[in-house]
């Protein structure tokens, strides 16, 4: 399709108002200036929470009203409604759960009535919450209803089992700040500056396009097609809050959107960044992406095939089929009130030069395409990548993000009781690591972390878990820079090691290792007596005896320290590194 194709779009004589927000009005729950700096002053006596990273994106799209109308997180009754029904309590349309968890020890201190302040990680003041509700859910039930599955593979299924705490908060918000972001400023607008745009520049027909990954030719000439198809302006925005482990990472994907801008037409096309945590929730993800961008002003909505799928399960099937988004989205068209632009995927067609729908693709068309595993296999041996897939200008930043040859960081994570034998076989398999490579590998061991990294932390639960994330957030560090970390506590909760595996994914492979030694075998070691002194009552939770050990359901990898030598182990170790692209053969 020529640019000259899109260009001659039709002319509104006569501006409609800007499609109404979900519920009919926008909910901007930031209080004015004065106000704002009153509660701020008044909420330095008040219980503090620090928010989480999706806690945090959640927090953000309340206050500025892209969750209208939501005025705060869940309630119960509203919480149950979403899961069972996907309504509010009062009747409206609202697909996915929006919910503050905090731990039972946290909970404990509240009652509702009760004001709370949130903050974010430098324990900045952006909200209070007036407390209605304190509940304990149904996870389980949760899952299964708004994923649809148990499955720990589905990445929101595992934040919901692993790593969400166990007691709900609701209530209304009352916003002091906004969220301080220091990169991309002019492109982060909230629905209220989105929709004063629309309105200044005439832009009244606007059909929005949600994207977590760069984008290329095939994502071009779609939105070219779906908006020539609605005769409307495009709204490129994607998330930039949390998306899925692996994806690339924003900075390098709105540079590549940057990129990308100057090959539609003139005053067609805008970027704007939303700052979402996704949930990965496929038709039910779908249904909440198309109310989010009715709240910024969008009219249309571009729905392609696997909207917000996470991939495939633990039998090695797809967790939605490809179309269920678009059938779902057809049931509440009417109640959405944004207009649904189902679009096949666009395929190139080596044999007539040009990109087709993959619904008018023929029997004798040479169809070419590209996985997002051969591009990055591309962009590691640094062959070429095709023209016809993407821009030179989006190549280039993706190769300086990704240089050929780079090394990808990456974490192995033992863990096991105490005697297992986890900093043995970690020896071992750092022996052999050095043998076949030069990478810069950076030992983690239990022992030696509580010497230095977390002295003076005891064995409570509390401290056990703080010691597990302080070790996690060095590795995550040293695998974000091509490193690799090697570490050896006995983490023995399921949670931890969850936040764990969330925080070196954000920056390359996490490989958990469950080194499963039998207790007794662990104890008749016990080199240092310290079963023994458990057995006797001298030392309070003591993993194995007096407190559990939470084994892992999924490990990578699970070897039993009493059922070979180190060395064999490590081997086994090292050929799925080797399986995973990891070590070189």
């Amino acid at each position: 399709m020529s640019q000259s194709a899109l260009a001659a779009l039709p002319v509104e004589t006569e501006l409609e108002p800007l499609i109404a927000p979900h519920g009919g009005t926008l909910k901007d729950l930031y209080l004015p200036y004065a106000e704002a700096q009153a509660l701020k002053q008044r909420s330095a006596g008040l219980p503090a929470l620090d928010l989480n990273t999706r806690q945090l994106c959640d927090l953000e799209l309340l206050l500025n009203g892209a969750f209208s109308p939501l005025e705060g997180f869940l309630t119960e009754r509203d919480y149950l409604r979403v899961v069972n029904e996907l309504r509010l309590a009062d009747g409206t349309l609202w697909p996915i759960p929006v919910t503050l968890d905090v731990s039972e020890a946290f909970a404990a201190t509240l009652a509702p009535g009760a004001e709370i302040v949130l903050r974010d990680a430098q324990s900045v003041p952006l909200a209070v919450l007036e407390l209605q509700d304190i509940y304990r859910p149904d996870r389980a039930h949760e899952a299964q209803q708004v994923f649809g599955t148990q499955d720990h593979l589905h990445p929101g299924v595992a934040e919901l089992l692993e790593r969400t705490q166990p007691v709900y908060l609701g209530g209304r918000l009352r916003g002091i700040q906004q969220p301080v972001h220091y990169d991309f400023t002019e492109l982060r607008d909230s629905p209220r500056t989105l929709r004063a745009w629309f309105e200044a520049n005439g832009w009244r027909r606007v059909v929005a396009f949600q994207t977590r990954n760069p984008m290329h030719r095939a994502h071009r000439e779609l939105t070219l097609r779906a908006a020539q198809k609605v005769g409307a302006k495009l709204l490129i925005q994607p998330s930039v809050g949390r998306t899925k482990p692996g994806d690339v990472d924003h900075y390098t994907r709105v540079r590549c959107y940057r990129a990308l801008l100057p090959q539609y037409p003139a005053d067609s096309a805008k970027l704007s960044l939303l700052p979402l945590a996704m949930r990965m929730g496929g038709p039910r993800e779908a249904i909440w992406h198309a109310i989010i961008r009715k709240n910024y002003g969008a009219t249309h909505f571009i729905v392609g095939r696997d909207h917000a799928g996470p991939g495939q399960d633990s039998n090695g099937q797809p967790f939605y089929g490809p179309f269920d988004a678009q059938h779902l989205l057809e049931r509440y068209q009417d109640e959405l009130g944004i207009q649904v632009v189902a679009f096949p995927a666009m395929v190139y067609a080596a044999n007539r030069d040009a990109y087709v729908p993959a619904t008018e693709v023929a029997a004798d068309d040479e169809v070419r395409d590209i996985s997002g595993t051969q591009l990055r296999r591309h962009l590691h041996e640094g062959t070429d990548i095709p023209a016809w897939f993407t821009f030179p200008e989006v190549v280039k930043i993706l190769r300086e993000r990704h240089p050929a040859q780079a090394p990808r960081g990456f974490a192995l994570f033992f863990t096991g009781l105490s005697g297992a034998g986890k900093s043995t076989i970690a020896q071992a398999v750092v022996s052999q690591l050095l043998e076949h490579t030069s990478r810069a590998v950076t030992v983690l061991d239990g022992d030696e972390v509580r010497k230095h990294l977390s002295r003076g932390l005891g064995f409570s639960r509390e401290d056990r878990d703080a010691n597990v994330t302080r070790i996690a957030y060095v590795a995550s560090e040293i695998v974000r820079h091509g490193g690799v970390a090697v570490c050896a506590p006995i983490a023995p909760y399921a949670n931890t090691r969850a936040e764990a595996r969330g925080l070196v994914e954000a920056h390359g492979d996490f490989i958990e290792i469950h080194v499963s030694t039998p207790l007794e075998v662990c104890e008749a070691r016990d080199r240092k007596g310290l079963y023994a002194q458990a057995r006797a009552g001298k030392i309070a939770q003591f993993t194995g005896i007096s407190d559990p050990y939470e084994a892992p359901e999924q490990p990578e990898v699970r070897v039993d320290g009493s059922g070979a030598e180190p060395a064999v182990l490590a081997g086994h170790i090292l050929g799925l590194l080797r399986d995973r692209g990891l070590l070189s053969a």
